[in-house]
């Protein structure tokens, strides 16, 4: 599952989202914490919390963090881009932005 706006990861429930961790999570990323980004980026890279792996989102939250200073998910972030085709990083970086964008307008 993914979101690409802060109102649908606030709006993610233990009901809606793959689990409470990842909701949990989506909830804390869309109100500014830093390690919910990183977080979410290690549940989707490693297919942890029952959440699928997926590298396309693992990427944009890593990417993510690491634009907010978070110096490990840079690493994390350039570790995975090595099993990602260019159109998947750009995919993810287009995630990313739109997360930005959307971030922007809530504030």
């Amino acid at each position: 599952m993914q979101f690409t706006t802060i109102e649908s990861a606030q709006n993610a429930t233990s009901e809606n989202a793959p689990n409470l961790a990842v909701a949990r999570s989506l909830a804390e990323a869309a109100a500014g914490d830093l390690a919910a980004l990183y977080n979410l980026g290690v549940m989707y890279s490693t297919g942890s919390h029952d959440c699928p792996c997926d590298l396309v989102e693992a990427h944009k939250w890593f990417n993510l963090a690491a634009s907010k200073g978070h110096e490990e998910a840079g690493w994390c972030r350039a570790d995975i881009a090595e099993e990602m085709t260019a159109r998947e990083i750009a995919e993810a970086q287009r995630q990313a932005r739109e997360w930005l964008s959307a971030e922007r307008r809530a504030a």
